[in-house]
């Protein structure tokens, strides 16, 4: 359901944007992203009602370190990804800003709830994303979008090489597909929570790793495909769109609903993210694209983090 389900919502998208003359970036960055993570938002915003605030967070950074380094370095090896200069100065710059915007917050002293962070206890509640800021996230996701169609207006771009179909077409395929994708990866979420609960492991680090990687299925077969098919801009621009749609609106829908309790584990983990989207955007930067060895490297670096949060 996942894979049949990405390739027939790519088709969609690609052919909606022909459609309405704008750029598969700015598709990928908008519905497609939005449409890939409703998963996450399924997960964080039902954990945030049920008090598992965890969850809730180490979902969306698993999620996007996830995107980062195992979905753009997979892709990379199939095929070296262009990079857009627009992706890099506009869509990266603030993809790290949002990041660093939230580490300083919950990590410093603007939301520390409490101070007793003993040791080494990683699961030890340092601090909370509260009300205010998720309503700042979620304005500044709606910026963001309104910035995004206005450079598109300004700039208008027509898509080559892409077969034209109508738009009931096109909306329907966007349907279907994602109904499939959403589907597929709940069924693959739900039995991998299950096994991981009864290995025993934290509500973090089934978060940051498990239901992560599982809510991010639809953007790894999405993005697959979309490369295998030459879509490489909405490849690109669905990691990076549902890393800021991640970031913006689910954290701030998530913290508007019920603050967001932040511990130490989260608080490292958050500034890993940061590290790694730097790290891919320096990557992109080099010639504009994403080589293979790079691709092999960023999936390295992913094994490595996980490691890291299990032996943790």
């Amino acid at each position: 359901m996942l894979v049949k389900g990405a390739d027939i919502f790519v088709d969609g998208s690609a052919a909606l944007a022909k459609n309405f003359k704008v750029s598969s970036l700015i598709i990928g960055l908008t519905i497609v992203a939005c449409g890939t993570s409703a998963p996450e938002l399924a997960v964080s915003t039902s954990a945030a009602l049920k008090g598992s605030s965890e969850i809730a967070l180490s979902n969306i950074v698993g999620s996007n370190t996830f995107n980062l380094l195992g979905i753009l370095g997979l892709c990379a090896l199939i095929y070296p990804l262009a990079v857009s200069k627009n992706i890099i100065k506009r869509d990266f710059t603030i993809s790290i800003v949002a990041t660093l915007i939230t580490f300083l917050t919950i990590g410093g002293v603007y939301t520390v709830t409490t101070n007793r962070i003993i040791g080494q206890d990683m699961e030890l509640v340092v601090g909370e994303i509260g009300r205010g800021f998720g309503m700042l996230l979620l304005l500044s996701y709606l910026i963001y979008v309104v910035f995004l169609i206005y450079q598109e207006k300004k700039y208008p771009h027509t898509e080559e090489n892409i077969d034209l179909i109508p738009v009931r077409k096109c909306a329907f395929y966007i349907f279907i597909g994602l109904f499939s994708i959403i589907v597929g990866g709940q069924m693959v979420v739900n039995a991998s929570k299950a096994i991981a609960q009864m290995m025993g492991m934290t509500e973090t680090l089934i978060g940051f790793t498990i239901i992560a990687v599982g809510t991010s299925l639809p953007e790894l077969a999405t993005s697959f495909i979309a490369t295998k098919k030459g879509q490489v801009d909405l490849a690109v621009g669905n990691v990076i769109g549902s890393n800021i749609f991640n970031l913006l609106f689910i954290l701030g829908l998530s913290a508007i609903i019920k603050p967001v309790a932040v511990n130490l584990a989260s608080v490292f983990d958050i500034f890993i993210l940061i590290f790694v989207t730097i790290l891919s955007m320096i990557f992109g930067l080099s010639s504009l694209k994403i080589k293979r060895f790079e691709g092999a490297f960023m999936l390295g670096l992913y094994v490595l983090i996980v490691a890291y949060a299990i032996v943790r």
